[in-house]
């Protein structure tokens, strides 16, 4: 039997997340154009790249099968902070960042190709970098973490631990909120195994199960 699941994205971050919530899925990264829309605000443009990769991977799925994807960035003000083309834009962007707070917005949509029903939701965290300095920013560069991450940073790198604080979902920073993604699967009829909706709480706080494996794995070096 497939998987009732079909992945529209190749994040390792985002399959650590499904697998955590007990969900049995499969991967077809969705390619799709990710240019943003003149003055388009940034929730509307993860929600629009979301509900886009949804569809491109719905020509994918087997009978049975809904598709999630998911789309994440980093917005400083009215900018939008997409993946680092080379180690000076992740330096510029860590450098911009630090000591300050930023947004983080990841869009959710799930998808029934077979009848065309498409649900999204969107998810928003406050973020507050901590003041780190250029050396550091320079040793994490070097280690090659940033360049496939939205505002060049990993929330959960134990080694750089950028950020101080947050005011929000922990997961939506990662790159998927569960509780979002949990409420929009149910909508469909599909209930996950392992239920981490009471777990996702707001904070770098280690009462949320959620945050701890996650920041065990990265410790892990996962």
């Amino acid at each position: 039997m497939a998987p009732v699941v079909l992945l529209a994205s190749n994040s390792p971050r985002r399959r650590q997340l499904l697998a955590l919530a007990g969900l049995d899925f499969e991967v077809r990264a969705a390619e799709i154009d990710e240019s943003r829309l003149p003055a388009e605000p940034p929730g509307d443009y993860v929600l629009r790249l979301a509900r886009g990769k949804a569809q491109a991977a719905g020509q994918f799925a087997r009978p049975g099968q809904l598709v999630l994807a998911a789309d994440t960035t980093v917005a400083d003000g009215d900018v939008i902070l997409g993946k680092p083309a080379g180690p000076e834009e992740a330096f510029q962007m860590l450098a911009a960042l630090r000591g300050r707070d930023h947004m983080v917005y990841t869009a959710v949509a799930v998808l029934d190709p077979a009848s065309g029903r498409l649900m999204a939701d969107l998810c928003g965290t406050r973020v507050w970098m901590r003041p780190y300095s250029d050396r550091e920013i320079a040793a994490y560069i070097a280690s090659g973490d940033p360049f496939d991450k939205a505002g060049a940073y990993a929330i959960q790198n134990a080694a750089f631990h950028p950020v101080e604080r947050i005011e929000g979902c922990y997961p939506c920073v990662v790159g998927l909120p569960l509780c979002r993604a949990i409420g929009l699967l149910r909508a469909f009829g599909v209930t996950p195994p392992h239920d981490l909706t009471s777990d996702c709480r707001n904070g770098l706080n280690s009462a949320c199960n959620v945050y701890r494996r996650l920041l065990d794995a990265g410790q892990n070096g996962s």
